[in-house]
């Protein structure tokens, strides 16, 4: 059966005293870009780091005293896990978490300190989920699905009432995909009492089933790539959030890594937060594709659905998305073996305002000549124009570039 509002009205109710109401901030940045106002719907500082436990608790409090006896079962690259595991803790059950092999650090140590036990099963999302329905047919424990269940459905769209009673003029919400289940809670939630509002989902375009599925008609799987929004990285729809967004989503957009990169940054850098790349894929988009929203009055709604990120992903990702803004230059070049030519090419450097940050000097090769020395150079820029005029100075005084 299909979720109704009643149900994210009843859920919101089992939900109170347990998920936190998490804050609204404005973005100029995004603002000056689209020229109409942009806020920020900060999930990433819910219970748990993300809005997981929003359906984790609502599907978990509605088992039977039997049912939590037996414990639950989950599958997750980090964030359900941790949602599951607070859930049950909260709620006086056991859970047991499958996730993949390399599952960020932090998010295993959260889970684990939330008091579920963890088993590491394959490679992604997916293989953890057939190891989590085998070690429930196994056991009798109740699968906790990541996304494909009426009440998680239910429980996720608790968001949508809260975002409308913070933004009441809300014209445009924007919202990471992965299986579906928050944009289908929130979009139904939403466009049962404000049909006029439009509801925008995000996904990576490296695992983005949605608009394939919603081009033939139904769930339909993709072969999934990596990307760093391993948050969103589910290549099949659920086949209950597919119904409600197949209904009430206007439309499915993808980012590229860059853009993923360059949102994270942005937030770090202007909104002071720290956001997962799956949870900033809503701010990548409104930086990617501005003319999709651009259009029209009223507030754009980003939804941030996740921090938690593992901190040298994050140190790798600003360095990303430094260099996907024309911030951040990192290359090698080859010198003479002789004395003041290291020298020289930093003055070249200086000359033009650039940071150096880090530099590697190389004296052997099996590539490089007996008077050659190879150096690789990590320097800060101020933009794209600044990059570019870096560039071209260092090969007008006879470098040859090699970008790493």
């Amino acid at each position: 059966m299909p979720v109704t509002l009643d149900d994210v009205r009843a859920a919101e109710k089992l939900l109170s005293g347990v998920a936190v109401r998490t804050p609204i901030e404005s973005s100029r940045p995004l603002t000056e870009l689209l020229g109409r106002p942009v806020v920020l719907k900060c999930e990433n500082l819910q219970r748990a780091g993300s809005f997981k436990i929003r359906g984790a608790y609502v599907r978990i409090s509605r088992l039977s005293d039997e049912e939590k006896a037996r414990g639950v079962v989950a599958a997750s690259a980090g964030n359900h896990a941790q949602g599951v595991a607070l859930a049950a803790s909260l709620l006086g059950t056991t859970a047991t978490v499958f996730m993949p092999e390399g599952a960020p650090l932090p998010k295993l140590a959260a889970t684990r300190e939330y008091g579920a036990r963890i088993e590491l099963a394959g490679t992604s999302v997916e293989s953890a989920l057939e190891a989590a329905h085998a070690y429930s047919e196994r056991t009798g424990a109740v699968l906790i699905h990541p996304f494909d269940h009426p009440d998680i459905v239910a429980g996720q769209g608790t968001l949508g009432l809260e975002l409308l009673e913070q933004v009441p003029d809300a014209a445009t919400i924007v919202i990471p995909v992965g299986g579906g289940g928050l944009v289908a809670g929130v979009a139904l939630a939403v466009r049962a009492m404000r049909p006029d509002v439009r509801v925008i989902g995000v996904q990576s375009e490296r695992v983005a089933p949605y608009p394939l599925s919603l081009e033939q008609g139904r769930p339909t799987s993709v072969e999934a790539q990596r990307t760093m929004a391993d948050g969103i990285a589910v290549s099949r729809p659920g086949d209950v959030p597919y119904e409600e967004i197949e209904r009430w989503v206007d439309r499915i957009v993808t980012v590229t890594e860059e853009s993923l990169s360059q949102a994270l940054l942005l937030l770090l850098e202007r909104a002071k937060l720290v956001v997962e790349p799956a949870g900033a894929a809503g701010v990548a988009a409104v930086m990617q594709h501005p003319e999709v929203f651009a259009r029209g009055d009223g507030p754009v709604v980003c939804v941030l659905s996740g921090g938690n990120i593992d901190p040298l992903l994050l140190m790798n990702v600003v360095r990303h998305g430094l260099a996907a803004a024309g911030r951040f230059l990192s290359f090698r070049v080859r010198i003479s073996d002789r004395p003041g030519s290291l020298d020289i090419l930093l003055r070249i450097l200086a000359e033009m305002s650039v940071s150096v940050l880090d530099v590697v000097h190389e004296r052997t090769g099996s590539t490089l000549a007996i008077d050659e020395v190879e150096v690789t150079l990590s320097v800060e820029t101020r933009g794209p124009e600044h990059r570019f005029a870096v560039e071209q100075a260092l090969r007008d005084h006879g470098y040859v570039i090699t970008y790493t």
